[in-house]
């Protein structure tokens, strides 16, 4: 994978900040940690996305990057792989997908299946660049991702990226809100 690059994009304000290949596995209390802060998990949800982090990543196509500061710390991270029909995720989303007609975007697509950023490092262009790079370095013609159904910066984001709406009001098990699922082809728009 590539060497890490400065987060800073058109002097998004995030100097000091790294962006590159990480042991997500290694550093996945860290990591969970990051996404406890950014999402509002509780003990117990991060016990229980502990064992979910380390098999997706056990997967042999999946990548992970890392936001670190120049000490070490890490302030976000993304991780995803290429879809596959048969993992839960996608037996999910399906039905949706199917019932808006965009089943297909299930096939030959990069799941990001984990984004997150640090509250303290949020709205420094962190984000944007961990998508981005993670996205340019795969195979796959296109991207999908799920996000919390409502008007959000992550929302905000994903759309000036180009992800659009692909279902919406989809509903996980164990979740407390609705999620959409959202589709972009691939490069990312910048």
């Amino acid at each position: 994978m590539a060497a890490a690059t400065p987060a800073s994009p058109r002097g998004s304000g995030a100097p000091g900040i790294l962006v590159g290949p990480v042991d997500l596995a290694a550093r996945v209390d860290e990591a969970l940690d990051v996404q406890a802060r950014a999402f509002g998990l509780g003990e117990d949800e991060i016990a229980v996305r502990r064992h979910i982090v380390l098999r997706h990543l056990d997967h042999p196509r999946a990548r992970a990057l890392g936001a670190t500061t120049a000490a070490g710390r890490l302030v976000g991270f993304v991780y995803g792989l290429p879809n596959d029909r048969a993992h839960w995720w996608s037996t999910v989303v399906e039905p949706y997908l199917r019932a808006t007609g965009s089943e297909a975007w299930l096939d030959d697509s990069f799941v990001i299946t984990e984004l997150h950023v640090h509250p303290d490092f949020q709205q420094r262009g962190i984000g944007r660049r961990l998508i981005t790079t993670i996205t340019d370095a795969v195979d796959q013609p296109r991207s999908i991702l799920s996000a919390i159904d409502t008007d959000s910066p992550a929302r905000g984001l994903y759309r000036s990226l180009g992800y659009q709406d692909l279902a919406r009001q989809v509903l996980f098990p164990g979740a407390p809100k609705p999620y959409a699922v959202m589709g972009a082809p691939l490069p990312l728009r910048r």
